[in-house]
């Protein structure tokens, strides 16, 4: 645990504020859910919640299961983190924040496809340069996007299609249903 240097108060109704550098930092937003932990020592520890993140074992067999059938390494991801991929370099992507370009993607709740090598190249993760998204479909649950399905594309990847759109949003489709349930 990394110390800021920063003290807050509680208020009479037992609230603290989250100073807004760190919620920047840690993209905390309006109304996104936190988990407190404490611990024997008197720490009470802040951890942004991912509903996505509860499915973690699932959301990785999913990802192998999508990825042997369509044949595209394939990675799903909560609103910040990468939580499971499949068919490219585990170490290279799991539990690395998403790039800025993929969450605005998600944002717009609207699925996005590269069409060609030489469409829009969205970043899946800032600093990986051997993969792109080539296919982004949100995960949608009780009208809140809570992450996304994505399909890798590499510079040999000529293009989607239909049938790994509909694999995608089937695959967002479930996953958002099972956090309802």
């Amino acid at each position: 645990m990394k110390a800021t240097g920063i003290v807050r108060r509680i208020d009479d109704l037992g609230r603290v504020v989250i100073p807004k550098e760190i919620r920047r930092t840690m993209r905390i937003r309006e109304g996104d859910p936190l988990e407190i932990f404490t611990d024997r020592d008197g720490e009470v520890i802040f951890k942004k919640y991912s509903p996505i993140g509860e499915l973690g074992t699932f959301a990785s067999q999913y990802a192998e299961t999508l990825s042997k059938t369509s044949g595209y390494p394939i990675c799903i991801t909560d609103k910040d983190n990468v939580i499971a991929v499949s068919g490219a370099s585990k170490k290279e992507f799991s539990d690395k924040k998403i790039s800025d370009e993929l969450e605005k993607v998600m944002e717009e709740k609207t699925t996005f496809m590269m069409t060609s090598p030489s469409s829009q190249k969205i970043p899946v993760i800032d600093g990986s340069n051997k993969y792109v998204a080539g296919l982004i479909c949100p995960i949608i649950s009780e009208g809140d996007t809570i992450g996304s399905v994505v399909f890798l594309a590499d510079e040999d990847t000529k293009g989607l299609g239909e049938v790994e759109e509909k694999l995608a949003k089937s695959a967002a489709g479930f996953l958002g249903r099972q956090m309802e349930q």
